[in-house]
C-alpha cells in the first residue's frame, strides 16, 4: 500500500487540490476539471501512435544503423538528420521524449538527441506552414533562420556542460525506460 501510495503521490496531490478548488470555487472547479479532461483525451489520442512509431523504429532500424548516421562521429550528417526527424515530427512536445528515449537507446549522439528534442519543439513543418499563412513567410524563415543555429548552439553548450556521468545516468534511465 505504502508504495502505491508513494508512486501516486503527484496525482493524488493533484486530486486533493481539485478537490479543495472545486469546494472553494465550484465553477473554477469544474473549468479546471473540464480543461484535464480535455487534456487526457489529447494525449490518449497522441501518445499511441507515437508508441507504434516508435516500437517500429525499435525493431526495423538496427543501432548498427543509428550509431552510424547519428552517433559519435556522424558530424552534420547527425544533426541534419536530427533536425529532419524533429522538424518532420507531429504532435506536441511530450510526444518527443519518448522518442529521445528510443534514440538514447539506440546509440544516438547526445548533441543530435538535444537538437532533435529542439527541432520537434520549434521547427516543426506544420508550425512554419501555419507561421508563414498567419504572419508571413518573411517572418518563418527569420524565425527558422535564428531558430536553427540557437538549437545547435544550445546543444553544443548542454552537451559541453553535463558531465559523462551524467549523460551516462541519463542514457541508463532512457535505456530502463524503453524496454
Amino acid at each position: 500500500m505504502r508504495t502505491i501510495l508513494k508512486r501516486y503521490r503527484g496525482f493524488l496531490i493533484v486530486l486533493t487540490g481539485f478537490v479543495i478548488l472545486y469546494l472553494v470555487n465550484h465553477t473554477l472547479g469544474e473549468k479546471a476539471a473540464q480543461i484535464s479532461v480535455y487534456s487526457i483525451k489529447e494525449m490518449l489520442l497522441v501518445l499511441p501512435p507515437i508508441f507504434i512509431l516508435l516500437g517500429l523504429l525499435d525493431v526495423w532500424v538496427p543501432r548498427e544503423i543509428m550509431i552510424k548516421y547519428m552517433g559519435k562521429g556522424s558530424g552534420l550528417k547527425g544533426i541534419v538528420l536530427a533536425f529532419l526527424i524533429g522538424s518532420a515530427a507531429a504532435g506536441p512536445l511530450y510526444g518527443a521524449f519518448p522518442v529521445a528515449a528510443v534514440l538514447m537507446k539506440k546509440g544516438v549522439k547526445f548533441s543530435n538527441v538535444l537538437i532533435f528534442i529542439g527541432a520537434w519543439s520549434t521547427t516543426k513543418i506544420p508550425m512554419l506552414l501555419f507561421e508563414a499563412s498567419a504572419l508571413g513567410m518573411k517572418f518563418a524563415l527569420t524565425r527558422l533562420i535564428v531558430d536553427i543555429p540557437g538549437i545547435i548552439l544550445i546543444a553544443w553548450i548542454l552537451s559541453k556542460l553535463i558531465s559523462e556521468k551524467e549523460v551516462k545516468q541519463i542514457y541508463q534511465n532512457a535505456e530502463s525506460m524503453a524496454k
